[in-house]
């Protein structure tokens, strides 16, 4: 075994473990160090965020009616987003090996590949149009999802990376203080916060009844 093989499995090994250790590291240390009183509440919701069908919109404001700071929780969320775009820059392909991880990458890339014209959009503005994705509050628009879109449209892993992070940070932060301040509302006036809500639902129901439509 010559030494470039060795540095190169070290290197491959680094790649693949230091996200990991990053990313456990920064949310032990924010539960057990920030958020006071609430650390499992707070390890719970991060860990929600993994499984579908939770996401950043529902995980953030389950964060703040729990009584974590709106900022906390956005960041910490974003913080999530950004080790996995981080993790898929350097093992995008061994990812595809894992379980779990790698059958939702195949699914994902196959669905993208059979309608394309979903992600059209995105092409043209390719930083801009990645950045946007993962603003969106809506299921399915993280770092996993981000990365492989970005893929998928040939942008390059690292404007990949730094779209996903500025989108995430971004969303994250509107999504927090969006949902503090329905919240601080619904507190104060709880039928003008009720009609928020139901103003909030509609406008998410007809966006998926939009692109039913669209998709017929």
């Amino acid at each position: 075994m010559n030494i470039k093989f060795k540095r190169d499995i070290i290197v491959s090994f680094i790649k693949f473990i230091s996200p990991v250790i990053i990313g456990f590291s920064v949310l032990t240390t924010v539960g057990l160090f920030i958020v006071e009183n609430f650390q499992i509440k707070y390890w719970s919701l991060i860990s929600g965020y993994f499984f579908p069908p939770l996401g950043k919109e529902t995980i953030i404001p389950a964060g703040i009616i729990a009584g974590i700071n709106p900022l906390i929780m956005a960041l910490s969320i974003a913080f999530v987003d950004i080790i996995v775009a981080l993790f898929l820059v350097w093992n995008y392909d061994l990812a595809k090996k894992i379980p779990l991880i790698g059958s939702f990458i195949d699914k994902i890339e196959k669905i993208g590949k059979k309608t394309s014209s979903k992600y059209n959009w995105i092409k043209p503005l390719r930083f801009i149009g990645i950045m946007l994705f993962v603003m969106v509050p809506f299921q399915g628009s993280g770092g996993l999802v981000g990365s492989i879109i970005g893929r998928l449209i040939g942008v390059k892993p690292w404007n990949i990376f730094f779209a996903i992070s500025a989108g995430s940070i971004f969303g994250c932060i509107l999504i927090a203080y969006f949902s503090d301040i329905i919240l601080s509302i619904l507190i104060r006036n709880f039928l003008l916060g009720l009609l928020l809500i139901i103003i909030v639902i509609t406008i998410v129901i007809m966006y998926f009844a939009y692109n039913k439509l669209i998709k017929k």
